[in-house]
């Protein structure tokens, strides 16, 4: 190595030990900054970008002018970026939904049952109202109730109510002596009727227990003497204040649902037959403060008066 290059290297090495190498200054205006209070997802403004925007859509002069301090001009640039604050709007008034008529409980006219309601059909108002709890003495007339009874497995009241002249139509008054003698063509001429929609095993029934109430004529006088028998002629009052009181069936209508069956009779289980004895008045099961308790109370104390 040659002393000339000696030389040179001891030269810069002391050089670089007195004076350092400066970092390399970079432009501050190249760099993107995010105002303060600003999220980053939104786009981010480079100086020079943000002032060009500025001086094409603000008239404020104080922006544009060089003499303005940069801090001031960021502040300023802050304020029209910033997002409008929301217009303080009058709350619309709460509109509160009155129910309709047919929603609202039962509160014009006589007090009924609780199961009686505005939403009650017509027709089943007016049978709770002249015909559900009146005892009822006419053979033809408790052969209807017990064939109503037994429908009860398909439908509910109303619909049945809804189907009573057919009913009384398709089945000759429910007169027994009519309906037992039917055959196979006015049966499945009934079961195929699409108002009634009956199904055929239904209509069977009917017509088998047309021919047990012919049988219990014979041996008793009458379907009325019969039935009015089970209950020593006197109607069972009942005193009930709340619809979960009114039972089911009861000890009575188990005893005559197997009589009935024992007798050929078909669908009379003994809530069937309790259904029947509460529309026959044989049990007076109107709560206490419907106005068709009283009334059928006093119905029911008279003596009996079948003919």
């Amino acid at each position: 190595m040659s002393k000339q290059y000696v030389k040179k290297h001891a030269m810069e090495r002391s050089r670089n030990i007195c004076s350092p190498r400066e970092k390399p200054i970079t432009n501050l205006f190249s760099r993107k900054i995010y105002p303060i209070a600003l999220q980053r997802t939104c786009s981010a403004l480079s100086l020079s970008s943000l002032s060009l925007s500025l001086s094409q859509n603000s008239t404020d002069s104080s922006l544009t002018d060089s003499s303005t301090p940069i801090d001031h001009k960021i502040s300023l640039a802050l304020r029209l970026i910033a997002p409008a604050k929301r217009r303080e709007t009058t709350p619309l008034p709460k509109i509160v939904l009155q129910p309709t008529s047919d929603a609202l409980p039962n509160q014009e006219g006589p007090r009924r049952c609780n199961w009686i309601t505005r939403n009650s059909d017509k027709v089943y108002i007016q049978f709770h109202d002249e015909c559900w709890g009146v005892p009822v003495y006419d053979d033809n007339e408790l052969f209807e109730l017990l064939a109503m009874c037994g429908m009860l497995m398909d439908f509910n009241w109303t619909e049945i109510l809804k189907r009573r002249e057919l009913l009384r139509e398709a089945f000759g008054g429910f007169d027994p002596n009519i309906v037992c003698e039917m055959g196979e063509k006015e049966i499945i001429e009934i079961a195929s009727n699409k108002e009634l929609t009956l199904a055929e095993c239904r209509v069977r029934c009917i017509v088998d227990n047309a021919k047990c109430i012919t049988q219990v004529v014979r041996e008793c006088g009458s379907l009325s003497s019969y039935m009015w028998e089970c209950v020593s002629y006197k109607p069972m009052i009942n005193r009930f204040k709340y619809p979960k009181s009114v039972p089911l069936r009861s000890p009575k209508a188990e005893i005559i649902s197997k009589d009935l069956v024992r007798r050929g009779f078909r669908l009379v289980g003994p809530v069937i037959v309790y259904s029947f004895m509460q529309a026959a008045g044989m049990s007076i099961d109107h709560l206490v403060d419907c106005f068709r308790h009283g009334e059928c109370v006093s119905l029911a104390e008279r003596p009996w008066r079948h003919v």
